[in-house]
């Protein structure tokens, strides 16, 4: 088998997707915004897992534990491109200081977000269900 395709540089660029997740922002002529999504990284899917685990000794015992809620927010607010949940002037017009408090009030109808956390599942190759995904990220 010929290795020279895996080689660094080999691998297809993934393109930013579109979708209308909310129908509540609208453009100028009235149509509903569509929001960019990009695929993130294993690395930095890691890196969210690791962020959102906590670790508590207790009577010399390891316990850890994990905010699957907070992943998922996690997950997609690195997969949107735009809107931009990390952008300070967005943050401040919502008066939050936390992109994951700022997403859950942008996307505020329960079917908007769990839309929104399905699109960024799918779109880093998460075919299964986001419980899946977070059951798989706990072990």
């Amino acid at each position: 088998m010929d290795m020279s395709v895996f080689m660094k540089g080999k691998a297809k660029q993934l393109p930013e997707e579109e979708k209308v997740i909310t129908k509540l922002f609208e453009d100028e002529e009235g149509q509903p915004i569509p929001f960019k999504f990009k695929a993130i990284t294993t690395t930095l899917i890691d890196k969210l897992k690791a962020d959102c685990t906590t670790i508590k000794y207790i009577k010399g015992q390891r316990i850890e534990s994990f905010d699957r809620d907070r992943f998922s927010c996690r997950i997609g607010i690195e997969t949107t491109v735009f809107p931009d949940f990390k952008n300070a002037e967005l943050l401040q017009s919502y008066n939050c200081i936390d992109p994951v408090d700022l997403a859950k009030t942008v996307l505020n109808l329960g079917g908007e977000y769990t839309e929104w956390i399905q699109t960024c599942s799918r779109i880093n190759g998460f075919d299964d269900t986001i419980e899946d995904v977070v059951k798989e990220a706990k072990n």
